[in-house]
């Protein structure tokens, strides 16, 4: 018996509550030995507030978790009468869903621990992004972004201040995107 991982699609914004209710449906089978382990795909995200950085988390596969299961017919079933549940992903309706590979698996699992060891910043700015200045000393102005600084949480933008172009430094919590 050799466990695969299968990507089943989930309602949008239910990946949690699948998981539980897939987790009870397993328990309170006779089939727990045909299952390993269920994965929501998730990454630690940082959150720059006037308050300070909060961390919380972003699934970076939306409507999607991972089961480890060895797939038969009662186990399909078992997944597929999970509540908010649409099905498996795969080739194509009516066959057997696909495997993923193993470097596949790895390859999410290994972006999951990046994510929790270095918390990527919940909005991407990056060069030459439009953006307006909501806080501080330049508040109101439009300028352009010119150097991203991750791991301080800081941009360098280029605002105009009587129609010269000047540097300015702002933290992410100050701007936003337009």
């Amino acid at each position: 018996m050799s466990l695969k991982w299968y990507i089943v699609n989930t309602y949008s914004g239910y990946e949690n509550r699948v998981k539980q209710l897939l987790e009870e449906k397993i328990k309170n089978s006779k089939l727990g030995h045909l299952f390993g382990e269920i994965l929501i795909p998730v990454e630690k995200v940082v959150e720059q507030g006037k308050a300070g950085k909060k961390i919380g988390t972003r699934k970076f596969y939306p409507s999607y978790i991972l089961v480890q299961m060895e797939l038969n017919d009662d186990t399909w079933h078992i997944v597929k009468s999970v509540p908010k549940v649409t099905g498996f992903v795969g080739p194509e309706k009516g066959t057997k869903p696909m495997p993923l590979s193993d470097e596949e698996v790895q390859k999410i699992i290994t972006q999951m621990q990046e994510g929790v060891k270095k918390p990527k910043p919940k909005i991407e700015f990056s060069k030459n992004d439009t953006v307006r200045i909501i806080d501080g000393p330049f508040a109101n102005f439009n300028g352009v972004v010119d150097e991203v600084n991750f791991d301080s949480g800081k941009l360098k933008v280029y605002i105009s201040i009587f129609n010269r172009s000047t540097p300015v430094e702002v933290e992410f919590h100050q701007v936003e995107k337009t």
